[in-house]
């Protein structure tokens, strides 16, 4: 048996390198030793047990067969299925790992396989020369070149600031600051922009995280006009939703380890949309509380943005999913979206009608971004051994919470930002792969210029909207 090992360093970051090559259809893309390729019956590119079909550009035909991808330790392992060339039990792995100089990838490439006796040097050469080293100069080159837009033209700088705490008249459109990044940073001219509740509590300075005069909002989508760092070049499409608040502007300057790259199947829209609520409802079921089938799960605000992400996440993940709206239509979009049963309710009264549909069990796991209104409801709806996750407060915050011995429940107050800090690209991709599986769906069903954000906020807090609002900055 040969084994062929070769290694190499790419000047890029191991989020790029690893976009690129966790797509097992991507080597006709950048590879020079590569010509047709087609992933077969319409698979994605990503599942494990794909197969994908090409040529060489010598004339040779070969199948081979994804075995395993991990996000985590980026790791890709494949086999040749079928092929014209006389290799036999070809197993090949790709690793990257981090290097942390230059923020840089080592790129470790490696197989086993059997050829007819005699001909092992020249199968060991073709491979280790022709394919793996012949595919790091193929990968730096697609890197530094690439096929997107070297040149992006910038706009006037405008925003919508708060200039005070206070409701929805705070809001003002206006010039802003639009400074050159700086060295690991990049600049953006942004094309859609999310709204979400805590933009709401950071006007009225429940959450004190700007001092007025300042502008707002948490994610957005655009296109990079200029890079200081080598993780984006000009023309690449991203998108974001981190801390500082500073979203509703037209162009942004942010650090490059906030952002993150969109794949072609990602609309800017779509990304604004998703980006924070995706990864709220991606954390909230896969880390607070991994919901596993036949999970009894409380959605709050089940018509809203991230209820409706976590309804059709949670029910895909086998759970039987109740939600508590405002309205009959709310409720049957939320029953469109993966909700089993939803409780009409203005006044935060729905754990009777809970138990009743649970035969007295209770939730599971009940997902809060209520607050105080509902907490008396929601230690009653609470099941033995339940899990509380209280995300976020829209009837306003808690005074204190009650106590939970009587159901041996847990309660935990997570935040978004605290689980981006180290796993951020890995649950961006998540979110985007749910989408693609179709496991999660995003309807923007309100769109508003950027200058009427003050509207979007009247609509939202009045519960006039539902699902994904957007601002557009024209």
């Amino acid at each position: 048996m040969i084994r062929v090992r070769r290694s190499a360093v790419i000047d890029a970051p191991i989020d790029r390198v690893w976009a690129v090559l966790r797509d097992f259809n991507s080597h006709s893309a950048w590879h020079p030793a590569v010509g047709e390729s087609r992933i077969e019956r319409g698979e994605s590119a990503d599942q494990v047990g794909c197969v994908r079909n090409f040529f060489l550009k010598d004339g040779n035909h070969i199948r081979e067969q994804l075995l395993a991808l991990s996000d985590r330790d980026h790791i890709s392992t494949y086999c040749i299925l079928d092929a014209t060339l006389p290799m036999r039990n070809y197993v090949a792995t790709v690793h990257l790992k981090r290097v942390t100089d230059g923020d840089r990838t080592f790129w470790h490439w490696e197989s086993t396989f059997d050829v007819p006796k005699g001909r092992e040097r020249e199968f060991a050469e073709l491979v280790g020369s022709g394919i793996y080293e012949g595919g790091f100069a193929g990968l730096r080159s697609y890197l530094n070149g690439g096929t997107r837009t070297a040149s992006v033209s910038t706009v006037e700088a405008q925003g919508v600031v708060a200039t005070a705490f206070g409701g929805p008249e705070v809001l003002q459109f206006r010039r802003v600051d639009d400074p050159r990044p700086k060295p690991g940073e990049v600049r953006i001219r942004q094309t859609a922009v999310g709204v979400n509740y805590i933009d709401v509590y950071i006007r009225k300075g429940l959450y004190r995280m700007i001092e007025p005069p300042a502008p707002i909002g948490m994610e957005a989508a655009g296109v990079v006009v200029e890079s200081n760092s080598n993780r984006f070049r000009p023309g690449d499409r991203v998108a974001y939703a981190c801390m500082p608040p500073g979203a509703y502007v037209t162009m942004r300057t942010l650090s490059a380890e906030q952002l993150v790259l969109l794949p072609d199947y990602i609309s800017d829209e779509t990304a604004a949309a998703v980006m924070l609520k995706g990864m709220t409802a991606e954390y909230l079921l896969h880390r607070t509380h991994r919901v596993r089938p036949g999970d009894v799960v409380l959605v709050h605000a089940a018509a809203g943005g991230v209820g409706l992400l976590l309804c059709q996440w949670a029910k895909a993940l086998g759970a039987r999913v109740i939600g508590t709206v405002s309205s009959e239509t709310k409720a049957e979009l939320a029953r469109a979206n993966g909700c089993d049963f939803p409780i009409v309710t203005r006044n935060y009264v729905f754990a009777q009608k809970l138990k009743e549909l649970t035969a007295g069990r209770g939730a599971d796991v009940i997902y809060d971004g209520l607050g105080r209104e509902a907490a008396k409801e929601n230690l009653e709806a609470l099941a033995l051994r339940g899990h509380w996750a209280s995300y976020g407060q829209a009837s306003g915050a808690h005074d204190s919470f009650p106590d939970l011995t009587a159901k041996s429940g847990t309660l935990s107050r997570p935040v978004l930002f605290h689980y981006t800090a180290e796993h951020l690209q890995e649950m961006a991709g998540n979110v985007f792969d749910a989408l693609r599986r179709g496991v999660i769906r995003v309807d923007v069903r309100h769109r508003y210029p950027l200058a009427a954000a003050a509207d979007a906020h009247r609509d939202l807090e009045s519960r006039r909207t539902s699902g994904q609002v957007v601002l557009l900055p024209g």
